[in-house]
Parts: C-alpha cells; sequence; structure tokens
C-alpha cells in the first residue's frame, strides 16, 4: 500500500501520478507498506519493505521519474 503526502496541490500530485505509475510499471514494486512525501522535487519514502532488494527496487524506479531530483530512502527492511 502506498500513502502519499503532498506538496502543493498541482505540482505534487502531478509528480505523485508520474511516481505511481512508475511503482505501477515495475515489476518489482515493493510489497511492503510505503509513505511517499513529496517537496519541491524530493522524494522521501517512508516505510516497510520485506527485503533489501525492494527497498533498493524503490529506490531505483524514482531515479527514472521526471521531477525527481532528491530521493531519500528511509525505508525499513523488515524481515518478519
Amino acid at each position: 500500500m502506498i500513502d502519499a503526502v503532498l506538496d502543493a496541490p498541482v505540482a505534487g500530485r502531478q509528480l505523485l501520478d508520474r511516481i505511481h505509475s512508475a511503482f505501477e510499471a515495475s515489476p518489482y514494486l515493493p510489497s511492503g507498506r510505503m509513505e511517499i512525501e513529496t517537496n519541491d522535487g524530493s522524494v522521501r519514502l517512508v516505510g516497510r519493505v520485506t527485503s533489501y532488494f525492494e527497498k533498493q527496487m524503490a529506490q531505483e524506479v524514482l531515479r527514472r521519474v521526471d521531477g525527481v531530483e532528491r530521493i531519500e530512502n528511509l525505508l525499513e527492511v523488515n524481515w518478519a
């Protein structure tokens, strides 16, 4: 499940739409719970995933999204 916190009504929504599209297109979509926070081109991922691979893939997907200038990957790996 992906939750979002937007920075600006229009710009934040457009960036979030591009992020959601990128995650939907990826076969490596993390199965854990994530929250995406955007602020003027910066994106912060917060939440839990089930492997380090998923954590890295979430970040790699974001690298290819137009408008993402900075990524802060705070996802935690929960093995249980």
